[in-house]
């Protein structure tokens, strides 16, 4: 994959206040990368230094190709970023103010209308393109905020918390808008937020940032195995006693536990009065239902623990 964001030992140091500690990351093109941390982590000083806003004290970074510390005009040409909180003209109305950018970024007239009202209807504002930004909601405005960056035909978009203060229904149709653009227009995203769930629901790959360190990065499924190995995968089930003839007997708890740890691959087995847990390195679902009904027991369900970000992210921090 093309590599549209690499940083290599990049560092940051306010006096004696080390804000990046040695920076290794790479973003390939079309991916949906989330930068994830607490307030304070250095997710924000990251972004100014690829924007080429301030200055490294240490190794280098490029995006697309360009050095931000040598190009910095280049690299804004090449990417739009949307910070938490947009300003715009109040006394304009959306449709005027994309228009306004599209024209600073020396696109003719009639073609930064059109620009504006295609991405309008694009976001979702083409019925309110003509109220003034000082009615919309700030869900509205943040979705302006994307038209804004996305009238020069970015190849890098950067969010910077770009959700706060956001109702839940105007989150999920954001985020959905985020994968959106990114699958169907090729466009690198880099999405900075301390809000677990919603980094989970759109980012193929996440990099956990802590004190100015990039502690672990790669996809969810891959960095859950790396820090649960053993027990990986957790399953749950409901159990109950079937009455059987003489010849068919259901075997005692003990038994049945006994079955359910001889399963290659299983760590762990905690049995219940009416239920289980089993800790595996893989997924033996299969085998512990059969478990499970050869010892004469009914299965009332069986549910499989997938480790989230919020169990990766507490893990780290232990």
């Amino acid at each position: 994959m093309e590599k549209v964001i690499e940083i290599e030992g990049l560092t940051k140091k306010y006096g004696d206040f080390t804000a990046v500690n040695n920076l290794n990351l790479s973003i390939g093109r079309g991916e949906v990368f989330g930068l994830l941390g607490p307030n304070g982590a250095g997710k924000s000083t990251t972004i100014l230094m690829l924007l080429g806003l301030t200055e490294p004290n240490g190794g280098r970074a490029k995006v697309c190709g360009i050095d931000p510390v040598q190009y910095p005009i280049r690299v804004k040409k090449k990417v739009g970023y949307l910070p938490e909180d947009v300003g715009f003209y109040e006394d304009l109305s959306g449709f005027d103010n994309l228009v306004y950018t599209a024209l600073l970024n020396n696109i003719p007239q009639v073609e930064a209308e059109k620009k504006a009202h295609d991405l309008l209807e694009k976001i979702g504002l083409g019925k309110e393109k003509d109220k003034k930004t000082s009615k919309y909601s700030r869900g509205m405005r943040q979705r302006l905020g994307l038209a804004d960056v996305l009238v020069k035909d970015p190849e890098v978009i950067i969010l910077d918390e770009p959700t706060l203060g956001i109702d839940p229904s105007g989150v999920k149709s954001f985020l959905q808008l985020i994968v959106k653009l990114s699958r169907e227009d090729g466009i690198t995203v880099l999405f900075s937020s301390h809000l677990l769930h919603q980094v989970q629901q759109v980012c193929d790959r996440v990099g956990i940032f802590v004190e100015g360190k990039l502690l672990a990065q790669g996809k969810i499924d891959e960095l859950s195995t790396q820090l649960f190995s053993a027990n990986a995968f957790v399953l749950k089930g409901g159990i109950k006693p079937i009455n059987r003839d003489n010849t068919h007997k259901t075997l005692s708890p003990e038994k049945l536990k006994g079955k359910l740890e001889a399963i290659p691959g299983v760590a762990k087995v905690t049995l219940g009065k009416e239920c289980f847990e089993l800790q595996a390195d893989s997924d033996v679902s299969h085998l512990a239902s059969l478990a499970v009904i050869e010892a004469g027991y009914g299965l009332r369900f069986l549910n499989k623990k997938e480790f989230g970000l919020d169990d990766i992210y507490s893990r780290y921090f232990q």
